[in-house]
């Protein structure tokens, strides 16, 4: 009997000495994360709300920034661990650091849409012969467009740059029957504020019919390969947790929407409500990243190198958790 007792004394030791060890295995860092504010951003405010009291798993500091530069200087100073950045940012960061950053998962999908007055514009192939008003010269959203049209054939249609948003919805305002190509959430704003435009097509339908559903991938989420080496468990609890924000995004509107007006990401709620389901928040991991973001950076090289940052990422540059 006496034997029997000490057998499970010790069994119990066992246990607690293995849950106990399990503990001491929690990565308790604090993760630095850095978002634009924006899509990007949408995905994690709940996320952001969880940790502000204290109800997340994992323990975070966010920081939204204006600018990719000042995202871009802090992932190289080491001031962030893990930052949502545009997807083309994401490969320039990968050459700059010379391999120093891993993409993790794929957090926005295309948020350009066709947006006009203009009753026969249906999709990209309406655009022959046509004018359209857009940002991004130089920069994702042109390369973007171009292989839309590239791919269609088109080779007439005019593309006139402004520098902001905000220009290109006051040429709208001013006559409706303009062509424009803008993002969300400019693209709910501008239609709220002028009964006479509308979304004519979405840039990422079209460009999923050209490449067999791959996406147009517009955020990506990397991480620091220095903080990855010391803290992989606590960028495995991140993930997990952005991929339940941005499934509480897409599916709890009203919390969402306050919260990101809370954020100053959108004006009001109303908006926010129309504009988020339109975002393409996702949380895209493993193969799936990989098809769908290699792919993209692939158009964006072969109109110019230097968009990804002079050539594109090895196969390490894909995290595969």
């Amino acid at each position: 009997m006496k034997n029997k007792i000490t057998a499970a004394i010790l069994s119990a030791a066992v246990a607690l000495g293995m849950l106990a060890g399990c503990s001491a295995k929690k990565d308790d860092t604090v993760v630095r994360v850095g978002s634009l504010k924006g899509p990007t951003t949408i995905g994690i405010v709940n996320l952001m709300d969880k940790a502000s009291k204290g109800e997340s798993q994992g323990k975070y500091e966010f920081t939204m920034s204006s600018a990719p530069d000042e995202i871009t200087a802090k992932v190289v100073s080491g001031d962030i661990d893990i930052a949502l950045v545009p997807a083309n940012l994401a490969s320039v960061l990968y050459n700059k650091t010379e391999g120093g950053v891993t993409a993790i998962d794929i957090n926005t999908l295309g948020v350009l849409y066709c947006v006009t007055g203009d009753s026969s514009i249906t999709s990209v192939k309406d655009l022959a012969g046509k004018k359209v008003i857009t940002t991004g010269q130089g920069a994702t959203p042109e390369y973007s467009l171009r292989y839309l049209l590239d791919q269609n054939g088109i080779t007439d249609c005019e593309i006139e740059f402004k520098s902001e948003s905000t220009e290109v919805a006051a040429l709208l305002a001013e006559d409706p029957s303009q062509i424009a190509v803008l993002p969300q959430p400019f693209v709910t704003v501008a239609c709220a504020q002028n009964e006479a435009i509308a979304v004519a097509f979405s840039l990422e339908n079209e460009w999923q019919s050209l490449t067999n559903g791959l996406g147009m991938v517009t955020g990506v989420t990397i991480v620091r390969n220095d903080f990855l080496k010391d803290h992989k468990e606590a960028v495995k609890t991140f993930i997990s947790e952005h991929e339940a924000s941005v499934n509480s995004a897409n599916s709890d509107l009203d919390t969402t929407a306050a919260l990101v007006v809370e954020k100053e990401i959108i004006g009001k709620e109303p908006l926010a409500k129309k504009a988020i389901p339109n975002c393409n928040i996702v949380c895209i991991t493993g193969d799936s990243l990989k098809s769908n973001l290699e792919a993209y950076l692939n158009v964006l090289s072969g109109y110019d190198p230097k968009s990804v940052g002079g050539k594109l990422p090895g196969e390490d540059f894909y995290f595969k958790g």
